[in-house]
């Protein structure tokens, strides 16, 4: 409750401080008010064009998140049950994380549609988090439950499924919960190469038009979604670790 609390308090101050900023024009007209973005935010006229920006990012970062972290699981359970592969699979992903993934929007607007694009850049983003993680979660089980594994016959699969997989479950879910935010930007970089609609293109044309208030909104709408996801992903991460952590 203490933490909450303290939590609560801090996020009040800043939103304060956001508003007074803006009242007395501290750092010029690119910061507005908080009342005035909050105004636009709910204003009639505007829900409709607010809704199908965030529906259409959720909806490439859902696609995204779901490549990514298919790939990621994919590789790193071949990797662990093949070791000839894992210092290949480590250095592939290595290489991919390396990227930018502005260089690789281009790539993938030739290669796929405009709609496909942002949900390729943000499965990237999500690949090599939990390629990272589940790597690491599958070394999690001991040698002595390994080895007691093995004089009770288990081969190498059904070791896998019954101890190494279960053993890196929460370390798959603390991937999950920070791939969620880098999956949420990859999208929005992604829509900034032509997707027909989405929080990037919101940012892109307040951007070009001048429009501060509508600017601030577009990032107000996709910090609130990247909050609210990563806490439902913090909730599994700590049942995950409250069931198989031990």
């Amino acid at each position: 409750m203490r933490r909450a609390l303290l939590g609560a308090l801090g996020i009040a101050l800043f939103l304060a401080l956001w508003e007074a900023i803006g009242r007395l024009g501290l750092a010029g007209i690119s910061w507005p008010p908080l009342s005035s973005v909050l105004t636009m935010l709910t204003d009639e006229s505007r829900r409709p064009l607010f809704q199908r920006a965030l529906l259409a990012t959720l909806e490439s970062t859902g696609w995204g998140y779901a490549w990514g972290t298919s790939a990621g699981l994919g590789l790193a359970t071949l990797a662990h049950l093949v070791p000839l592969l894992r210092r290949g699979s480590d250095r592939l992903a290595a290489v991919m994380n390396s990227v930018p993934s502005i260089a690789l929007g281009p790539i993938f607007l030739v290669l796929l549609s405009r709609e496909s694009t942002p949900a390729a850049v943000s499965s990237i983003h999500v690949f090599f988090i939990v390629f990272v993680a589940v790597s690491s979660g599958l070394q999690r089980a001991s040698d002595a439950h390994r080895d007691l594994f093995s004089v009770l016959g288990a081969d190498r699969l059904k070791r896998f499924r019954r101890l190494e997989l279960p053993a890196a479950l929460p370390a798959l879910a603390s991937g999950l919960r920070l791939a969620w935010p880098a999956a949420l930007i990859g999208a929005i970089i992604g829509e900034w190469f032509g997707a027909p609609r989405g929080i990037g293109i919101l940012i892109i044309n307040a951007m070009q038009n001048f429009q501060i208030v509508l600017l601030w909104c577009a990032v107000l709408l996709a910090v609130a979604a990247s909050l609210l996801f990563y806490g439902l992903l913090t909730l599994l991460e700590r049942a995950a670790y409250a069931r198989f952590g031990s």
